[in-house]
């Protein structure tokens, strides 16, 4: 599990309140953080661009150095309009490990079209624990490749709020190397040496929501299916169906219900890499994405949030609860096989105008810990 070494390098330099901006400190980081995140009410509508370093250290790669970036706007300075987000993370390890991720979420004018995907290229190992939810608690190989990633979501709204459209689901792991490998270490079954994929499908999404990053009220609902064939030029002939349910609740004042119910179901021969992955940093955070994975997976998760709390401008918490499996034609679900998690976060608002914050969350499960540090909310 990565652990996190600089983590609030954006609030260490940041007065406590808007009003303390004329103090000078003549530190440059300082200075940008200062002006980039206080001087902002004169001109919300305006788009917004944030650059921080990170530095973190996991087992895998050892020392990892990175820059990560997020620029957020609405389309036309249009605040009826929903808010975009444009996410970028670079880094490099002291083992020669290296990736570059580009996440967004992009709304047109009047809300119209919606595309929605991620592309990561990465050189970067994994731990492989095997398949299915009785998998060793230690893992059995250290998987090393190259992996590519293109996932996008094309949908137009048809009635508001309702958007229809195709997705597109390409993946390729190459050179893959095994090393650390145990005594009981099984060779996955499937795509043991790589394979590339193309999934093409349908999507349907209910998504009533104005603020991604951070939702206070409505209801998010997608459904989709993916179809990986020979006829696309795929290694392997399967589909992948997923549902992911969430619904907003205010509090009182300050106070956010968030409730997600989370499934993703797998038809045919998947490659191991493709199964789905229990874990990360959005659902059932505390367990290493891929800790656990085989053809299905169910989770739900309940998280209540203060943003902020009622003493602060800009400081708030969070506390969340998760459950999880995930099973196969080998092993069937099962309710006392449920996984939990569970764990708290610190808020802090980055950009007031815009209502979003970083969050800082400690998860707690029966194998360990994680820590996570990312700007807007797990979901």
């Amino acid at each position: 599990m990565r652990t996190l070494v600089l983590a609030l390098v954006v609030m260490t330099f940041l007065p406590a309140s808007a009003q303390e901006t004329n103090l000078n400190t003549g530190l440059p980081l300082y200075t940008y953080f200062d002006r980039l995140l206080n001087d902002t009410l004169r001109d919300s509508a305006q788009p917004k661009l944030i650059n921080y370093p990170t530095i973190a250290y996991s087992p895998e790669t050892r020392w990892e150095f990175g820059v990560s970036s997020l620029y957020i706007y609405s389309a036309q300075n249009d605040l009826s309009n929903r808010l975009s987000e444009l996410k970028a993370f670079t880094f490099y390890t002291l083992e020669n490990q290296y990736g570059l991720w580009l996440d967004h979420a992009v709304y047109t004018d009047e809300n119209l079209w919606f595309i929605y995907g991620k592309v990561r290229y990465q050189s970067f190992p994994l731990f492989y624990y095997g398949v299915g939810p009785d998998s060793p608690k230690e893992y059995t190989a250290l998987i090393d490749g190259n992996y590519t990633l293109v996932k996008e979501r094309f949908l137009r709204a048809v009635v508001p709020s309702l958007y229809v459209g195709l997705e597109l689901d390409y993946q390729r792991l190459g050179n893959v190397s095994y090393a650390n490998t145990a005594a009981n270490f099984e060779a996955p079954e499937i795509g043991a040496n790589g394979s590339t994929n193309l999934g093409l499908g349908l999507g349907v999404l209910y998504d009533n929501i104005h603020n991604a990053m951070n939702p206070r009220e409505g209801v998010y609902s997608e459904w989709a299916f993916l179809n990986y064939s020979n006829v696309f030029g795929s290694d392997f002939n399967f589909t992948s169906y997923i549902t992911d349910n969430r619904v907003y609740r205010p509090m009182g004042k300050n106070g956010v219900l968030a409730a997600q119910v989370y499934g993703q179901f797998t038809a045919g021969e998947a490659p191991f890499n493709m199964l789905a992955l229990m874990g990360g940093e959005s659902l059932m955070r505390g367990y290493y994405l891929g800790r656990y994975r085989d053809q299905n997976l169910v989770a739900a998760q309940l998280e209540y949030r203060i943003l902020p709390f009622s003493c602060s401008k800009k400081w708030g918490a969070s506390a969340f609860l998760a459950a999880g499996q995930v099973y196969g034609t080998q092993n069937t679900f099962a309710w006392d096989a449920m996984l939990p998690t569970a764990g708290a976060g610190l808020r802090y608002l980055i950009f007031p105008e815009k209502d979003i914050y970083t969050r800082i969350d400690l998860a707690f499960t029966r194998e360990g810990s994680g820590v996570y540090f990312f700007i807007g909310e797990a979901f």
